[in-house]
């Protein structure tokens, strides 16, 4: 049973490219990001992002640059939405050494992050993709959240 789960999963991903290849998607779809400090257990106030996108020619280009409120989320709200937010390749950068060096963050000598790179895919361009970043001087993680 597991095997034919998996050809029908297949087979609903393969349909889903093509149809995205000849009808134009919903504007419905968006990007937004979270980030909560773990080391304060506060949300992570000023933080610096850049968000680029992967071309078919393996080149990341910017598509902005963003920085989080008292919340630990984007100034501007969303960061992608209608056309702008397509099936690919995307990279959030977190600037998270510097951020920590705002704090005050006591650490002995070069922080150990510096930035936390993360690499994501859309595959569908009318869902919400949610990205919270959980950090501290020391560690860092992610989920896709709702």
């Amino acid at each position: 049973m597991q095997e034919f789960e998996q050809c029908i999963a297949q087979i609903h991903k393969i349909a889903w490219m093509r149809l995205l290849t000849i009808l134009e998607p919903a504007d419905t779809g968006f990007l937004t990001c979270h980030v909560l400090d773990t080391a304060s257990g506060k949300p992570a106030d000023d933080m610096e992002i850049v968000l680029e996108r992967l071309s078919g020619e393996g080149q990341l280009g910017v598509i902005g640059s963003f920085v989080t409120n008292s919340d630990g989320r984007l100034t501007s709200g969303r960061a992608l939405t209608g056309k702008d937010f397509s099936v690919g390749v995307y990279k959030w950068t977190f600037e998270v050494g510097d951020y920590f060096a705002k704090e005050g963050a006591k650490l002995a000598g070069t922080p150990f992050l510096t930035s936390v790179p993360l690499i994501f895919g859309i595959d569908n361009p009318e869902d919400h993709y949610h990205v919270p970043l959980l950090c501290s001087p020391y560690g860092y993680s992610t989920y896709r959240g709702s």
